[in-house]
């Protein structure tokens, strides 16, 4: 009977003790006269296990009440703290009795404690994913009640929807729960962490803020879809979900995700370990959802007309890593620094795929006629146009092929200048072998390569393109433009001219003969100028070049031989001197419609 009397004694010093409160000078007196007394302390067990069993009960009482609640405990912060207390001391007596666990009085309650901890785990567990839940619903609940939980349990739970907060500004961190929600969530967490708990206690706030995410990314507009929904949209639909990809990735690595790691850090303060595993479970799923998409893109964009939304799809998730490698640090988390990585270089190769297909477009282009009037080749214009666009991208094509490729060559070109340059030779070889399509009217043939050549260079002159291929290239090919034209005076003129020329040695050249050459020259000329009015030259600029350069040669030749007529010979000429010129300046014309 007087252990009985010394366990009350000491419980009711406590509950005068936890009234008085810590700061209270009357708590240290009152714990001083105790300890100086016959009183058996809880710490003590007797033989037959009186105080073990004791202290249980005690417990269990104090526990089963806010176990068998039908409210929440953390609507009131006083039954909240009361509980913990008691989880508190529960954690500290199994955390004692184990070492002794082997005595028989110890073992049967031992059991019991570890059974009522697991009660309590589970209930904290409960309340731990309803303040979660409930996130922001709550953050201005001020009608908290100090009554004692019996009068609590009465009153109807709240049925709280958690909602994605909607986000605005790409260059934020917020805060994802409300701070004394973070604060009463690492209360819990502390325990359960005490108590042997951490993986249950991580994976309910995984599952949790996993289902935020989720809801997040629906109201960004985004969904999971596989390579086949894609492959079953018309592009422009695909276009479109790139779109919001892009701003969804990007409020994911901006906001979402950082976000999320200074929540966890708060929810789970004190437990590194916990905050790794918890934030990459919570996290992981959405990342690989962002990163995947990518995959599927590149899988659906293994054409040509597509390299420049895949351009897009490159540029950001390359931009990704950095932020990646920021908050994506730890044990559990860095494989997907990892995964972005690996996307990427996918990504990458899909594009240096569509260059080897642009490739073997140029081989397979084989023309079964020439192109009339000498002029621009369809493949010519096409492969222009599109390599002069891509390279507006010319930083990240740079990257793509060096990844892939090295640094460069012995020459000094990078990856990207060696890949353009092939392409280049490639193209002028395809239209080396149209222009024999002209049967032998070498004219022509030039006309069609000057044309071809000289669109080549005003393409690659002045933007990106030509800073990949550098001067050199630039230098080789305008010297050969001026080669071909050349070329084209001679095969084309010089019939024309040498008409024109007379011998000055020879005294004996009669008006007869003189009125044979002009005759000639004449027809010569105009069957020339015929044959060449129907002729293309693609640019007016080109055009009006072209047409002095043959004025300038002609008409001086035919202006000197005109003078050996003297006037007895005016009756003989056709033309003068300004209407050749005025034939010649109408060249090229019929066709030359300045397209680009």
């Amino acid at each position: 009977m007087a252990e009985i009397a010394d366990e009350k004694l000491m419980a009711l010093a406590r509950q005068i003790a936890q009234t008085l409160g810590p700061n209270n000078s009357a708590t240290d007196d009152i714990l001083s006269i105790l300890s100086n007394s016959d009183a058996k302390p809880r710490e003590s067990f007797s033989d037959d296990g009186g105080g073990v069993d004791h202290t249980l009960k005690s417990l269990d009482r104090r526990i089963s009440r806010y176990i068998s609640s039908a409210a929440s405990i953390w609507l009131n912060p006083r039954n909240s703290a009361s509980f913990l207390d008691a989880v508190d001391q529960l954690i500290a007596v199994v955390r004692e009795w184990n070492p002794i666990a082997d005595r028989d009085n110890i073992s049967t309650s031992l059991d019991r404690a570890e059974d009522l901890l697991q009660q309590s785990m589970y209930r904290l567990e409960d309340e731990f994913r309803a303040l979660i839940e409930r996130g922001w619903s709550t953050a201005d609940h001020s009608d908290y009640s100090d009554e004692d939980l019996d009068d609590d349990v009465s009153v109807d739970g709240v049925d709280f929807i958690p909602v994605a907060r909607p986000m605005t500004d790409y260059k934020l961190v917020v805060d994802a729960l409300p701070e004394r929600t973070a604060e009463d969530l690492n209360d819990i967490a502390k325990r359960m962490v005490a108590a042997g708990y951490m993986k249950e206690c991580s994976g309910v706030y995984s599952t949790c803020r996993r289902d935020f995410l989720v809801q997040s990314f629906s109201r960004l507009g985004l969904q999971k879809l596989t390579g086949d929904d894609l492959q079953s949209m018309p592009w422009s639909q695909v276009e479109d979900e790139i779109e919001k990809w892009s701003k969804g990735i990007t409020v994911a690595a901006q906001i979402l995700f950082p976000s999320e790691l200074r929540l966890c850090d708060r929810v789970f303060y004190g437990f590194p370990s916990a905050v790794d595993l918890s934030f990459a479970e919570v996290c992981r799923d959405s990342t690989i959802q962002l990163l995947n998409f990518a995959d599927e893109v590149a899988i659906v964009s293994r054409i040509p007309d597509r390299l420049f939304k895949l351009l897009d799809v490159y540029e950001a998730v390359r931009d990704l890593i950095p932020q990646f490698e920021l908050i994506f640090s730890r044990d559990h988390s860095f494989s997907l620094i990892d995964e972005a990585v690996a996307v990427r270089r996918r990504v990458g190769d899909v594009i240096r795929v569509i260059f080897l297909e642009l490739e073997n477009s140029i081989r397979r282009d084989v023309a079964k006629s020439a192109i009339p009037g000498g002029g621009l080749h369809p493949i010519n214009r096409y492969m222009m146009n599109y390599l002069r666009a891509a390279c507006s991208s010319r930083q990240t094509l740079e990257q793509v092929f060096e990844e892939s490729d090295g640094k460069g060559d012995e020459r000094g070109l990078s990856p990207l200048a060696i890949q353009l340059t092939w392409m280049m030779e490639l193209l002028e070889n395809n239209l080396e072998s149209k222009s024999k399509l002209y049967r032998g009217d070498t004219a022509l043939c030039c006309v069609f390569m000057i044309n071809n050549l000289s669109y080549m260079l005003q393409k690659v002159k002045d933007n990106e393109m030509g800073a990949v291929l550098g001067g050199n290239w630039i230098k080789k090919h305008t010297a050969k433009v001026r080669q071909y034209h050349v070329t084209y005076q001679k095969s084309s003129w010089s019939k024309v001219l040498d008409v024109l020329s007379v011998d000055n040695s020879s005294h004996g050249t009669t008006t007869k003969i003189l009125r044979e050459k002009l005759k000639l020259f004449n027809s010569y000329f105009e069957e020339t100028c015929k044959t060449q009015s129907t002729w293309v030259i693609f640019n007016e600029e080109l055009c009006e070049e072209f047409t002095v350069s043959v004025s300038e040669t002609v008409s001086e030749a035919y202006s000197g031989f005109i003078q050996r007529f003297g006037k007895h010979g005016d009756r003989h000429i056709k033309y003068s001197v300004e209407d050749i010129e005025a034939l010649i300046d109408d060249l090229f014309r019929g066709m030359c419609s300045g397209k680009r």
